[in-house]
């Protein structure tokens, strides 16, 4: 199924939100882009840089004439930020979101006449700001999307579309396996990055190899994104940080015990484990 819009409009346009208008421009998914946010200045820039067409601070009034909307802004805000473009949308306007989790989203959302389908492409960087948007960010991803049980199947299918048109492949979860997953392969390593960063002592700058580069690399991100991830996905990311405490003790334990055997054993499964989750 190919996929187009009228006019589409981006809530936040900043590196996921100006990536996807990017992808959607060279692919001429849209016939006219609109960016909203707060920031006017920053907005301008965004279309000074060719990501959008048109820009505007109300939500209201950008959703009434859009028949997509995709919010991006930090997760604690796409709810607010959906009911406000859902308030004077259009029936069979599509909304989606970029947010890492799903639950808390969804089940806050009252879309009205329009239709709400959270989505999640798995796609970023540490980097934040449309000044690093990248049209090809999606190509060869997953994005995960997560209808509810009521939602008309050929919305379903329009924002497939529009994943796949930007290079994604896309796989359907429920909300809440999403969290569940999301938690084990995004929130707990940024937690585990932030905490091996704490962990170095920062008079030993002058000797940091590409080893410690890499594993804290993520640990680079902006705060007050990663903030409401945490909170709002708070019981998952704690089930999976007891697994990873778990971990640990069985490294801490190995070499209080000077047991070689147990160390190769863990260092061995660990390095079968990676190669089977990071492809080529």
């Amino acid at each position: 199924m190919s996929f187009d819009s009228d006019v589409a409009v981006i809530v936040g346009v900043g590196l996921i939100g100006g990536s996807l208008a990017r992808a959607m421009k060279d692919r001429r998914l849209a016939n006219h882009i609109i960016g909203c946010g707060r920031n006017q200045a920053r907005l301008a820039a965004a279309q000074q840089s060719g990501l959008i067409d048109d820009w505007s601070t109300d939500m209201v009034q950008a959703g009434a004439v859009a028949d997509l909307i995709v919010v991006c802004t930090p997760v604690d805000l796409i709810p607010r930020n959906v009911d406000s473009c859902a308030s004077h949308a259009r029936p069979g306007t599509l909304i989606t979101d970029a947010g890492s989790i799903k639950r808390a989203i969804c089940e806050s959302v009252d879309p009205q006449l329009a239709t709400f389908i959270g989505s999640h492409p798995i796609a970023g960087s540490h980097r934040h700001g449309h000044e690093f948007a990248n049209g090809e960010l999606f190509e060869d991803r997953v994005c995960i999307v997560t209808p509810d049980t009521d939602v008309p199947v050929p919305q379903i299918d329009r924002l497939k579309a529009l994943w796949e048109s930007v290079g994604s492949r896309v796989i359907e979860m429920t909300p809440r396996e999403h969290d569940d997953v999301l938690a084990q392969t995004s929130h707990l390593p940024h937690v585990v990055a932030a905490a091996l960063a704490l962990s170095i002592d920062a008079t030993n700058a002058d000797f940091v190899g590409t080893g410690l580069r890499d594993a804290t690399r993520i640990a680079g991100g902006d705060p007050s994104i990663w903030l409401p991830i945490l909170q709002m996905n708070q019981d998952e990311i704690l089930r999976n940080l007891e697994r990873f405490r778990q971990q640990i003790d069985a490294f801490a334990d190995a070499l209080a015990q000077s047991d070689a055997e147990k160390l190769v054993e863990l260092l061995g499964e660990a390095r079968d484990r990676r190669r089977g989750l990071v492809r080529p």
